[in-house]
């Protein structure tokens, strides 16, 4: 579980490094990156992908937490 939420963290963090604009900032992109971990685990599962290693995990966690960045953005008009 401790793994996971660092997991997270990291995804929140480069997905605030990777994607363009201001950003929601480090808090709000930090938490994004770990519900975006979920989303992105559960999407790549349903597909049958798993991560076996943390590097994995994290690709996992950062894709996830992309798509949920760009969906806020394009719910609040910002792209």
């Amino acid at each position: 579980m401790i793994a996971s939420i660092i997991i997270g963290l990291i995804a929140g963090w480069l997905t605030g490094k990777l994607l363009n604009g201001e950003g929601y900032g480090a808090v709000c992109d930090i938490l994004l990156g770990l519900v975006g971990g979920i989303v992105g685990a559960a999407i790549f599962a349903m597909i049958g992908l798993h991560a076996h290693n943390a590097l994995g995990a994290i690709v996992i966690a950062t894709t996830g937490s992309i798509g949920l960045v760009t969906l806020t953005r394009i719910l609040n008009d910002e792209l």
